[in-house]
């Protein structure tokens, strides 16, 4: 798909959206002791932080206002999104210019804030902390944790959607039917024709396999439209204690607001899980412009003495 025109109103009539939110407060339980001390967004995925990527994803595609919402103890992330003279004089000190353009490009990427969530509520929860930063606009939101590859153009084709035709927009995965109940779930309208763009009748936050609508899961990337926050407020905590985002949208569609889904094809690193993590340290690491040709030809050596 061509990436929009300059300007962010089309035919449509409809400003593209222009902010996207970032939630990255939760704990990180699944990689301690290693988040003990150091926010698992920031685990290195090669030579940046998975969260690096995810920024630089919303930015590249004109998101120049990044709201990131973090929690107490990961302060750490704001600080690697800001600048550093110790380092970046020592490296400017030794000539290393291509340490220090590295270095400095996290800071140069976007306009980005901070907030806290002060306690562990929810998507949902943590989404509503965004309201004043939205400013009555549609924004994107992009999973800290959740990272697609920087070939695919999902989050494009969910803006351009959303520009065209209003509502919500989400990303869906189809996956194992056994695995649903990891997921919200979407029910596909009657008459979607199969193809990539899924009007959206309702949603279900983690069925179990025999109860779940399709095999369609929401995955860390939407387009939500300003609605979304009084539908946070209304929705209340799920069975989980939590403040479901699901849930929200699911609201939103009952209040007759259009949900479409892009179902998803391309490649994505969930690096909030350990096993899927290490995958994409790998994978990352063989297409790496200066290791990677080192790294495949150590890892073919290395698979033969499995």
């Amino acid at each position: 798909m061509t990436r929009p025109a300059e300007s962010s109103v089309e035919a449509s009539g409809r400003t593209r959206a222009r902010k996207a939110v970032i939630p990255a407060a939760g704990l990180g339980t699944r990689f301690l002791p290693a988040t003990k001390a150091v926010p698992k967004e920031l685990l290195p995925v090669v030579d940046k932080p998975a969260l690096e990527y995810v920024v630089a994803e919303a930015t590249g595609e004109g998101l120049a206002d990044v709201l990131i919402i973090s929690s107490v103890g990961k302060d750490a992330i704001a600080d690697h999104f800001d600048r550093a003279p110790l380092v970046e004089a020592a490296l400017e000190a030794k000539g290393d210019t291509e340490r220090l353009a590295a270095v400095r490009r996290s800071t140069e990427l976007g306009r980005l804030v901070f907030v806290r969530q002060p306690t562990q509520r929810g998507l949902g929860d943590a989404i509503s902390y965004a309201e004043s930063f939205a400013g009555g606009e549609s924004f994107a939101v992009l999973l800290g944790d959740d990272m697609i590859h920087a070939d695919e153009k999902l989050l494009c084709t969910m803006l351009d959607i959303q520009q065209e035709r209003g509502g919500a927009v989400i990303a869906l995965l189809e996956v194992d039917p056994r695995d649903v109940d990891k997921y919200g779930c979407a029910t596909p309208d009657p008459g979607w024709d199969g193809g990539d763009v899924v009007p959206v009748v309702d949603l279900v936050e983690k069925p179990k396999p025999q109860d779940a609508p399709s095999n369609l899961a929401v995955i860390g990337r939407y387009v939500l439209p300003p609605e979304i926050f009084s539908a946070i407020a209304r929705v209340g905590e799920g069975a989980r204690g939590e403040v479901e985002i699901t849930d929200a949208i699911r609201l939103l569609v009952q209040d007759g607001v259009p949900v479409h889904g892009v179902v998803f094809r391309g490649r994505r690193f969930d690096t909030g899980d350990r096993l899927l993590y290490l995958q994409a340290v790998v994978q990352l690491a063989v297409e790496h412009p200066t290791l990677g040709h080192d790294f495949a030809a150590w890892l073919r050596i290395f698979a033969g003495t499995l």
